[in-house]
């Protein structure tokens, strides 16, 4: 039996003797997992990877990933038309929720006008990404990231298994394409993240209908529309179910306040979790096909799936495979970067970790990433209007205790519908300029020190954990190392002119060597003492930049 075949036999055991029996004795569970059974195998380019965690965990992260160390992402979509943050195609459908309310008031009623009709308005009209780029490159970054689709299950490239895509509606451009292009004409390696595995569950809000007022009980847009209806619209020859995924899990009739159908959907959630591989296996299958097409149409260095492990049972696996193997066949050699989320130990080896919105409170022994916003993952106009973005300072820290840590650090900066970035963003950029560049020695290309730092308590590593960073002070000393110099970062000023690192103390046993000579960057030499105390810096009068100082010790 191929390896394969028995991965599947396997889950399907899992599910066999979890499910209950009731559940398993209707005929379209029966139906589903004998369509689990018996789907072809994702065919993968040869090579010496296969779709099991003991082959994938033979997998190491690339040198170019760990040297890189800061990149730039573009997270996209339809979504960003209203200009109202995050998980618009889902919320618009929640009857009581501000994303509702607005498309109400802005669109029409969603049984009317629903989230297609949103990528059809799509049209990037003012995007300048060579503008764009310049900036990112200028702001320091080494890799670019752009979002191939998120979990509304439109493609911003140009899909073969996928008409609902950016070459065809909206925009009618490849956005991946043109990145990819543009990222390495600029030197920079190329990320695409995806996020699609989540749509056939996400997308069912668009199914249900009003709980009160004087829609009460009308189907929203996913629940009528076919493909004839598209005949002479702007659709037309498209079928929207392909869009909505079709319906999987249904508000029930007879729900009658929006209070009822807040706790329906929270109760239900659940069911959207399930193993679609088993339970979905088209949507499962046709999930792979187009990560499959995206590796080999684009040869992106990096892959970043918006999931914990991977998606869909074997064809999660199959697709971390099939990419390992087309960079050992293309470069001779394992080239390139899968990142997910929150990894057990059994699969920690089979690619690198990323923590969204959060970060480690430790070295950790393979490198990693952290992935965050500076807003919200898709233009919110309000948080600019607000004055409401993470500050250089912040990011700039963050960047600093990323690395020393082993991390990198991906950092999305929202664009509008139209593909501008606002005037806020664009004086967030110009200010990190002025910063990560003229300390890239000591960043990038370094190694994590023997240890990463000192000062208080950091926040325990943990995804979404930045919501409790405490500011940094001049207590908070991080290290990075490059061959026989470390780098000491201070993340703070000291009022009194003196730096007292306490780790360096003479003949410790993290740097046993007497240290020679001390450099501040932008600055030059600074005086020093070692004893037993630690190393203690005597600094200028005015500090060389407003966010953090970076001093070469050289022994």
């Amino acid at each position: 039996m191929s390896t394969r075949h028995f991965t599947r036999r396997r889950l399907l055991q899992s599910v066999l003797a979890a499910a209950p029996a009731a559940a398993l004795a209707s005929r379209a569970a029966r139906n589903l997992l004998a369509q689990a059974a018996t789907a072809p195998a994702p065919r993968i380019a040869p090579g010496p990877f296969q779709p099991t965690w003991d082959s994938l965990n033979a997998y190491k992260t690339p040198d170019w990933f760990r040297d890189a160390k800061f990149g730039i992402w573009n997270h996209w979509s339809a979504q960003c038309v209203p200009g109202q943050g995050d998980w618009y195609a889902r919320q618009m459908y929640i009857q009581g929720h501000k994303q509702y309310n607005h498309h109400l008031a802005t669109y029409g009623h969603p049984s009317k006008v629903g989230f297609m009709e949103l990528t059809n308005l799509w049209k990037a009209e003012n995007w300048k990404p060579e503008e764009l780029m310049d900036l990112y490159v200028a702001a320091g970054a080494k890799y670019f990231a752009a979002l191939a689709n998120h979990h509304d299950n439109f493609d911003t490239y140009n899909s073969r298994f996928n008409p609902w895509n950016a070459t065809k509606i909206g925009p009618k451009k490849d956005i991946v394409g043109i990145y990819g292009k543009l990222a390495r004409e600029h030197g920079l390696r190329f990320a695409v993240s995806n996020h699609g595995s989540h749509a056939w569950n996400w997308l069912q809000t668009s199914y249900n209908y009003d709980a009160e007022g004087p829609l009460a009980g009308v189907h929203y847009d996913a629940y009528t529309l076919t493909k004839a209806d598209g005949k002479g619209k702007w659709w037309d020859g498209l079928d929207p179910q392909d869009l909505y995924t079709g319906r999987n899990v249904l508000m029930p009739d007879g729900i009658k306040t929006i209070a009822e159908a807040t706790k329906w959907l929270h109760d239900n959630d659940e069911k959207w979790h399930e193993d679609v591989s088993l339970t979905h296996p088209k949507f499962a299958q046709n999930w792979f096909l187009r990560a499959q097409d995206l590796v080999d149409s684009y040869k992106p260095d990096l892959l970043y799936f918006d999931d914990s492990e991977l998606p869909h049972g074997i064809y999660g696996l199959s697709i971390a495979a099939h990419y390992y193997n087309v960079s050992v066949r293309d470069k001779g050699r394992l080239d390139v970067v899968l990142t997910t989320k929150d990894t057990r130990p059994a699969e920690s080896g089979a690619f690198t970790l990323d923590m969204e919105r959060g970060k480690s409170n430790e070295i950790l022994a393979q490198p990693w990433q952290t992935d965050t916003c500076i807003g919200n993952w898709h233009y919110d106009i309000n948080l600019f209007n607000a004055h409401g973005y993470k500050t250089p300072t912040y990011v700039i820290h963050s960047l600093i205790d990323i690395v020393s840590k082993n991390g990198n650090l991906m950092l999305d900066i929202p664009i509008t519908g139209d593909g501008v970035i606002d005037s806020d963003e664009r004086a967030f950029l110009q200010a990190i300029a002025t910063w990560i560049p003229k300390h890239g020695e000591a960043i990038y290309g370094t190694r994590p020190f023997s240890v990463y730092g000192e000062g208080p308590p950091d926040v325990p590593t943990a995804s979404f954990n930045e919501r409790n960073q405490r500011p940094y002070t001049s207590q908070d000393i991080r290290f990075t190392r490059k061959g026989d110099i470390v780098y000491a970062f201070a993340l703070g000023w000291p009022a009194n002119g003196k730096l007292l690192i306490k780790t360096l103390t003479r003949g410790a046993a993290a740097l046993p060597k007497p240290i020679q000579r001390v450099e501040l960057i932008g600055v030059g030499t600074v005086p020093f003492t070692q004893d037993a105390s630690g190393l203690t810096l005597t600094l200028p009068d005015k500090a060389p930049n407003p966010y953090a100082y970076a001093f070469i010790l050289r022994t």
